[in-house]
């Protein structure tokens, strides 16, 4: 099934489920105080901590866990998940869970 159809059925049960989240949400760049325009485009932000980047591919390429975590430090995230549908068990081997460092503090 193609990537679209596993992100719409992830807003759908945010929401039947009541959790605050943003879907497609726009990274802001900023360089040296000014904001840039550069259409940094996360999956998902769940309640402000949890940043998710959804995939249905063959094979989990190291460029997409440098976009998952470029986008945590971006957003000041704590948590980040990687997820990919095109697996026979999601659970086992579908889902990656980073932990950025540098905002570790804020789960202390």
């Amino acid at each position: 099934m193609l990537e679209v159809v596993y992100h719409q059925c992830m807003i759908k049960e945010l929401e039947i489920r009541k959790i605050s989240f943003q879907s497609e949400f726009s990274i802001p760049i900023i360089y040296k105080e000014y904001q840039l325009d550069c259409k940094l485009k996360c999956d998902l932000v769940i309640e402000n901590n949890l940043v998710v980047e959804l995939k249905s591919v063959n094979e989990i390429n190291p460029i997409f866990e440098a976009q998952l975590l470029t986008y945590m430090n971006l957003l000041k995230a704590p948590i980040g998940l990687l997820i990919n549908f095109n697996v026979k068990n999601i659970f086992y081997e579908g889902q990656k869970t980073y932990v950025n460092q540098l905002y570790n503090e804020l789960w202390d």
